[in-house]
């Protein structure tokens, strides 16, 4: 990426992005929400990299808002309706808007269209999806060949895949441009497609425009969720017709500008440094979110669990100030990514949701924490449908404590809705506890706890079981590492102190980090028992995991009388018996729990009930006392994780999506030598040898290029 080849300016009415990025459509699947994927290796849009990039972000009349790439090398206007070519995501009110959309794109272009395929919901007439293709599409039919009528098809596959979505739009899910005939306007003109149109009241089915653009649905949804979260006057959900996109970020004087300089500085210093500003119709920041170059690397070792943290949202913070938040190896929290919003309605997080998702090239995580907003859940439902949303049983448990102080037995309430939300093992047990405590209490019909019943699968420990969390909070310590700037930003933090906090924290966790990996390289770990598990996690894993790891082989003295409930062939159903008191030190109290464990001989496969592997990342006692009882003198190498270990070397460098560069093209050269020169430095500093390897091979490198520059 060159340096300062372009700069954002907060004037133009637009959504900004990184001026030099590649954007290209990925094709996605039915079930998912169509992303645009910007890669930052610098290569060339298809009308070559002298392409000028001008993002409109004006409402449509549909009412949504769309980002446009415009190619300022046709900026005149023709004296003629040019209607834009599909792309995948685009969206329309209803099915006929489409048809006509792709009738009139293709008589523009000169072939024909009908549909190929239809599809409607199993005893209804309500079309759920369709083909359209174009009209070379196939071959005559063996019948058809004797027929003396001229051939027409080609076998052409151009066409695009339509399918209703949730929010009632109709959406391209699939487009295929290429023809493999030559054009006839004239031919096309006469089409049945291209009668229907003319014969028929065309919709106006898309905006006109001053040049050629290429439309992208990109990151405004279509419509306010039809659930119609809160009302005009709330902060949290649904806007008003008259308020609809017009909130901006409250800004002091100079802060538009101040944002502007940060985040053209950090591009020109980071190649890797990734920025999206969205604008209302008035040019003013709405919403902005970034993420530099060492938190998109870091995604790739410590993506797969991600916290959503809207701490600072609250009016009471100056800053609306989120944050995506992972769990490095060390347990501590590390950066993913930023941003300020305007508001906390379904279109924002949604933008913001697929904002993020796009500076990760669209990967999502495997599994993201939020807080309680129905808001947020519904926005990740349509960005992250795969994922596994939680919400934070901390934030819940707080919620609890706040409106449980109105009863009378407060103390005797908390104490009983604490051991039903912890201590039970099965759903059915969850179940049966939730109705005798509401039933002894008399809280049936508390609104509020009606509510958090309703959402248990996404809080409740015993829900989930088979959800992977890498220890992202401690449940039984009631803490977490989410809040990654507690303790530097307060309720007076002003944005220009914001960009110098964000600099210093991110400096002190990146040296935290870096004096202990040292540490858990250099350090000799202090073994507390004879059992090869610990001298084997001892070997490979950080201090910190370490510990906790340790704590539980230590504990497998806790487990005891195992006895065979169920065997299944090469699965074995155990149940193990807890003392409970010996990990409190209470030797005379007895408190015996009892775990069931399911063990697979054939594969070396544990399970235990109490999920402590999927909660904290590492197994529990209760398993590591039946591998132990079984004779496995290793702990299984499936359960030893990358994402713990110290051996496993992380390059903060540049994701390289691929090594195809366009050597006519300066920006994308610089681009691909920059990123894989920071490999090799990053590679140079694991040791001395290391070192000397990668300066001994700069200089030959160096020597190499310089002769060459002789001879030509």
């Amino acid at each position: 990426m060159s340096s300062g080849d372009t700069m954002c300016s907060l004037n133009d009415k637009d959504l900004c992005l990184n001026p030099n990025l590649d954007i290209t459509i990925d094709e996605g699947s039915p079930n998912t929400e169509q992303l645009l994927e910007v890669v930052d290796e610098g290569n060339e849009l298809e009308n070559g990299c002298s392409q000028l990039f001008g993002l409109d972000g004006s409402e449509h009349e549909n009412g949504r808002d769309e980002t446009t790439v415009v190619d300022s090398h046709n900026g005149e206007s023709q004296g003629k309706k040019d209607y834009t070519q599909p792309v995948v995501g685009m969206e329309f009110e209803t099915y006929d808007d489409a048809y006509n959309y792709y009738n009139s794109y293709a008589r523009e272009i000169g072939f024909a269209i009908r549909v190929k395929s239809s599809w409607a919901k199993r005893n209804s007439k309500e079309k759920r999806g369709a083909v359209l293709c174009c009209n070379c599409e196939g071959f005559k039919t063996i019948k058809e060949a004797n027929s003396h009528r001229k051939e027409t098809r080609t076998g052409c596959l151009a066409m695009i895949r339509l399918r209703l979505v949730e929010s009632n739009m109709w959406r391209v899910d699939e487009v295929k441009l290429e023809h493999n005939h030559s054009f006839d306007p004239e031919r096309a003109q006469n089409s049945k497609s291209h009668k229907r149109t003319d014969s028929g009241t065309k919709r106006k089915v898309e905006p006109t425009l001053d040049v050629e653009v290429r439309t992208i649905k990109l990151y405004r949804p279509p419509t306010v969720d039809a659930s119609g979260y809160g009302s005009s006057n709330s902060n949290e959900g649904g806007t008003s017709n008259n308020v609809k996109f017009s909130r901006s970020l409250k800004l002091k004087k100079g802060d538009a500008k101040l944002i502007s300089n940060y985040f053209c500085h950090c591009q020109l210093t980071s190649p890797n440094f990734f920025y999206v500003m969205d604008l209302n119709d008035d040019g003013q920041l709405r919403n902005i979110f970034w993420i530099d170059s060492r938190s998109r690397s870091a995604f790739n070792y410590f993506g797969d669990v991600v916290a959503f943290d809207s701490t600072y949202l609250s009016n009471n913070y100056e800053i609306p100030l989120v944050a995506f938040v992972g769990v490095n190896h060390h347990g501590q929290s590390v950066l993913l990514g930023c941003g300020m919003l305007a508001d906390e309605t379904f279109e924002t997080y949604i933008w913001l949701f697929r904002a993020w998702l796009t500076s990760m090239s669209g990967r999502p995580p495997q599994t993201i924490v939020t807080n309680q907003s129905k808001t947020v859940r519904s926005a990740i439902a349509e960005v992250f449908p795969r994922a596994h949303h939680r919400i934070c049983l901390l934030q819940v448990m707080q919620s609890i404590c706040g409106f449980m102080v109105q009863f009378q037995e407060y103390e005797a309430l908390q104490m009983a809705l604490t051991k039903v939300i912890y201590d039970p093992k099965t759903i059915d047990e969850f179940e049966r506890d939730w109705d005798a405590l509401i039933q002894h209490f008399g809280i049936r019909n508390h609104e509020k706890l009606q509510t958090l019943h309703e959402e248990r699968e996404h809080w409740a420990p015993v829900y989930s079981k088979d959800t992977f969390f890498a220890g992202i909070y401690d449940y039984e310590k009631g803490e977490s590492v989410v809040p990654y700037f507690k303790g530097h930003v307060h309720q007076q933090t002003s944005l220009k102190d914001f960009f110098e906090i964000y600099e210093l924290v991110q400096q002190q966790k990146q040296k935290t980090e870096a004096l202990d990996d040292l540490e858990s390289q250099n350090s000799n770990r202090l073994l507390k028992t004879s059992c090869y598990y610990e001298l084997q996690l001892s070997k490979l894993y950080t201090n910190a995991i370490f510990r906790k790891l340790q704590d539980e082989v230590v504990m497998m003295s806790s487990c005891f009388c195992v006895s065979q409930v169920q065997t299944n062939e090469s699965i074995v159903t155990y149940m193990v018996k807890e003392d409970q008191g010996k990990d409190q030190g209470e030797e005379p109290v007895r408190d015996d729990r009892h775990f069931e464990v399911l063990y697979d001989k054939a594969v070396a496969e544990v399970r235990c009930i109490c999920s402590c592997f999927n909660f904290k990342g590492y197994p529990c006692r209760h398993a590591l006392y039946i591998l132990n009882c079984n004779g496995v003198e290793e702990i299984p190498r499936q359960y030893i994780l990358s994402r713990w270990r110290k051996d496993f070397k992380r390059l903060y460098v540049p994701h390289l999506n691929s090594d195809d560069v366009d050597i006519t093209n300066p920006v994308q050269c610089f681009d691909h030598l920059y990123k894989r020169a920071m490999q090799v430095v990053e590679e140079g500093m694991i040791s001395e040898n290391h070192y000397i390897v990668s300066w001994q091979t700069f200089k030959e490198s160096l020597n190499k290029i310089r002769r060459t520059s002789l001879n030509i």
